[in-house]
Parts: C-alpha cells; structure tokens; sequence
C-alpha cells in the first residue's frame, strides 16, 4: 500500500503516442511534464486493464501509422516506460502486441507468437525486464531525485528525448527515444563531464531481434568527444534508429 498509479503519465504520454509523428513536435511536454512531479509520490507506471477495455481497443491499436509504424511507436513506448523512473505495470497480452480489446470471455490470442512482429514484441518485454532486473540505475532509485537526470529534453523539433539513470554505487544507463519515423545520423547528446568516456549500446527497440529495421549502433563502442552540446561541453555521436528508444552503458 505504499505505492500509487501514476495517471497523469499514463495519460499524457498514451496522447501523445496517440498523435502521428509529424504533430508530436506541438505536444512535447506530454512526454516530459511527467518527470516534474515524479517524485512528489512513490509510483507506478500503469497500463492496466482499464486501458484496453470497454472500446479502447489495445495499446498496439491506439498507435499512428502503417503496421510497422504501429509495432515500431509501441516498442519505442515500452523502452520509454521501462527507462522512465516507476515501477512497471502491463496488462496482460500487452506483452505480446494483442490487436484488439481484451476480452475476458476469450483466452489470450497465444497463436500471434507465430508472427514474427508479435513474438518481436515479447522478446522485447523479456529483454526490458532482465535489463531492468540486473542494471540498478534502471529501479534502485526509481523514486528519488537522485535517479535521474536530463540530458536533453527540449529536442521538440525531433521529438527526442535522452536522460540518465543512476544507482547508488556510480552505475549509469543512458536512455534516448526518437519518437519520429526519421532515422537521425550524426545525432549529439551532450554527456556531462563526471561520465566515463566509452560507452556501448546494449538494448535498441528497433532491433530484427524485436522485428525493427535493425538500424543502430551495435557492437561498436561509442566515444565521448569534447564537442559541445546540448548544454554539455562533452557529447557522444549516435544514430537514432526510428521510432526507437536505446539503452546505453559504460563500455
């Protein structure tokens, strides 16, 4: 009883991923207002089953696009939500991209883990949840200020956001979304000078093993330059896959 349901962030980021790509660049701070009250509670993140019932069809349904850009914005949401402080809610089906509605006269659609996008989407949920199980910066202060930092959140013209991630004992992951269906080559994001110098991506939404495009930065270990930017006198260089969200850490 000692946590409460975050419902200001489940409603202004479920509009914002609602709004197509081109028009989230009006309704920026709906994916950033949540984090000014973040703290003010200890709090969960729900995507309950309030939200895919009664005509409001699944998560996978309330996203703009094609299909790929449907599969793409919710993988990119969930990389969101899990990089987001607060603990993690997901109703159940949801983890696997279920189209429509829940209907508890129905069992699950269990069958759609044949389709490659479907199953893409479940290897992401258990890849978030290992991330998140064995990297402390991503829950051990998940309600304290001193779990988190901006690192750039007035990129509205990209609809991009980065922030950092911490634990008690100096570890770090760097969280980046790209919330538009551009890739960004050469992106910057400026680091402060207290983080290390190497730094390597360990989880990206948009990859074929969760049936994204597979664009990134894979293996290669990702140097800090002196470059200023975004504030920052450091800054590392990224390509931001779309409609994605990365996780980086200390190479």
């Amino acid at each position: 009883f000692s946590m409460k349901w975050n419902m200001g962030w489940m409603n202004d980021s479920l509009q914002y991923m609602h709004e197509d790509p081109v028009h989230r660049r009006w309704h920026h701070n709906k994916i950033t207002f949540s984090m000014v009250y973040a703290f003010s509670e200890n709090f969960f993140l729900p995507l309950s089953h309030d939200e895919v019932v009664h005509g409001k069809g699944s998560l996978l349904a309330k996203m703009p696009g094609d299909d790929w850009q449907k599969f793409a914005n919710l993988r990119a949401y969930y990389g969101f939500m899990w990089g987001h402080p607060g603990k993690k809610l997901l109703f159940m089906g949801q983890e696997f991209a279920q189209p429509n509605e829940w209907n508890h006269e129905q069992e699950l659609p269990w069958h759609l883990l044949d389709v490659r996008q479907h199953a893409g989407v479940q290897n992401l949920i258990r890849d978030l949840n290992d991330l998140y199980q064995n990297y402390p910066a991503l829950h051990q202060l998940d309600c304290e200020p001193a779990g988190f930092e901006w690192l750039s959140n007035d990129d509205a013209e990209q609809s991009s956001l980065a922030w950092l991630r911490k634990d008690t004992s100096h570890g770090r992951v760097i969280v980046i979304s790209n919330f538009t269906p551009v890739p960004r080559e050469h992106y910057r994001v400026g680091i402060p000078e207290n983080l290390v110098s190497l730094w390597q991506e360990i989880l990206n939404t948009d990859s074929h093993h969760y049936g994204g495009s597979n664009l990134g930065n894979g293996a290669t270990d990702l140097l800090v330059e002196d470059i200023p930017a975004q504030g920052q006198q450091r800054s590392i260089c990224l390509t931001l896959p779309p409609l994605s969200t990365l996780f980086l850490v200390p190479a």
